[in-house]
C-alpha cells in the first residue's frame, strides 16, 4: 500500500513539474468583465500581441461583461488552475467591490492569485466645457455658490469615477449631485451635452475627449502631471492638500495555480512592460507601466483593499 502511494505521489509530482515546464500548453485566454472598446479591452489589446510572442502561444481576449465586472471574475474564479485562463482586472473588481457588495461571490486574495501589477491610472477631473470656468479653484468657487445645482456623472454606484468626486467632495466641503450611468460611455455622452457637469475618468478617454475640446480637464489626481495632459495642474497643485487618487491594472489567476506556473506569467508580463514601444504608447495614453511582481502585487493589493473600503463607507454606496 506503502509502495502504492509512493507511485502515485512520484506520478502527481512529475506531471505536475512538467505542466509547468511545458507551460503554455495551449491559448491562454485573458477575460476581461467589461464589454469590449473600454479601457481594460484596450489595454489587454495593447499587451496581448507581444504577451504571446513571449509565451509561444495565442492569447485570447474574452468579455464576460456584468455585474461592474463580477461576472467576469466569477468565470475565472471557476476555470482550471493551470494559468490558462486570467482576469484582467480594475481597481473596481479588485478593491472597491469587496467592500461595495454585501453578497460578493468571490474573494479577491483568497478566490485568486496575483499575477501581475501592469499599469497605474490616474484620473481626470472634467467639466463640460461651456461652464464658465477654466480652473479647478474656479469650479470650486463656482460649485460652492451653486449648492445642490451641479451634477457629476459616473459608470456606477461604487465605482471609481463615483468614489474619486466623492473624495473630491469632502475635501472641498461641496455639495454636487450624483448621477449613476451603466459604464463610462453614456455618462461621458450626458457631460458632453451638458445634462451633467462634472466626471472624473481615467485619462486616456479623458485627455481624447479634452483634446477634442468635448470636455475640458481641469486637473488631473496624480501626484505629478501626466504625459497625456502635460498642461493640465495636478490636484495638490490647485491647493487640496495629500489628494492623490490613482487606479490600476492587474492579471490574476485562479486560486491554487502553481507557483511556477505563475512565476513564468509574471515573468513575460516584466518584459512585456520592459519594451519601450510599450511603454511609450502607454504613457502618452495617460497611464503607468508600474509593473509589480506576484508577491509585490498580493501585498500592493492588501494594501489598498482598506483604502477604497473607508471610501466606499464614506460614499455611502452600498449594492446587493
Amino acid at each position: 500500500m506503502l509502495k502504492q502511494f509512493a507511485a502515485l505521489f512520484a506520478a502527481l509530482t512529475l506531471a505536475l513539474g512538467v505542466t509547468a515546464q511545458t507551460f503554455p500548453a495551449k491559448p491562454v485566454r485573458i477575460v476581461v468583465g467589461f464589454p469590449a472598446g473600454g479601457p481594460l479591452d484596450q489595454h489587454a489589446r495593447l499587451l496581448s500581441d507581444k504577451l504571446q510572442t513571449i509565451l509561444g502561444q495565442p492569447v485570447l481576449i474574452d468579455y464576460k461583461a456584468g455585474a461592474g465586472g463580477t461576472v467576469g471574475a466569477q468565470e475565472v474564479m471557476k476555470a482550471a488552475p493551470d494559468g490558462h485562463t486570467l482576469m484582467l482586472a480594475n481597481t473596481g473588481v479588485m478593491v472597491i467591490n469587496p467592500a461595495l457588495y454585501s453578497r460578493l461571490p468571490y474573494a479577491t486574495l483568497k478566490d485568486f492569485t496575483p499575477v501581475a501589477r501592469t499599469a497605474m491610472q490616474p484620473l481626470a477631473l472634467l467639466v463640460n466645457p461651456k461652464l464658465p470656468v477654466t480652473s479647478l479653484k474656479e469650479f470650486i468657487t463656482y460649485t460652492r455658490e451653486r449648492p445642490g445645482q451641479i451634477n457629476y456623472g459616473s459608470a456606477g454606484n461604487g465605482s471609481i469615477s463615483h468614489l474619486v468626486p466623492e473624495m473630491f467632495k469632502n475635501a472641498t466641503g461641496l455639495f454636487m449631485v450624483h448621477i449613476p450611468y451603466r459604464g463610462s460611455a453614456p455618462a461621458f455622452t450626458d457631460l458632453m451635452a451638458g445634462q451633467v457637469q462634472f466626471m472624473a475618468e481615467s485619462i486616456p478617454q479623458a485627455a481624447n475627449y479634452h483634446k477634442q475640446g468635448k470636455v475640458r480637464a481641469l486637473a488631473v489626481t496624480s501626484r505629478t502631471r501626466n504625459p497625456a495632459l502635460p498642461d493640465i495642474p495636478t490636484v495638490m497643485e490647485a491647493g487640496i492638500k495629500d489628494f492623490e487618487v490613482v487606479g490600476f491594472y492587474g492579471f490574476l489567476a485562479p486560486a491554487g495555480t502553481p507557483k511556477d506556473v505563475v512565476a513564468k506569467l509574471s515573468e513575460a508580463f516584466r518584459q512585456v512592460l520592459a519594451l519601450p514601444e510599450i511603454r511609450n504608447r502607454m504613457i502618452t495614453q495617460g497611464a503607468d507601466p508600474a509593473f509589480l511582481g506576484a508577491d509585490d502585487f498580493a501585498r500592493f493589493l492588501a494594501a489598498e483593499m482598506p483604502r477604497w473600503a473607508a471610501a466606499v463607507q464614506k460614499s455611502g454606496a452600498k449594492l446587493d
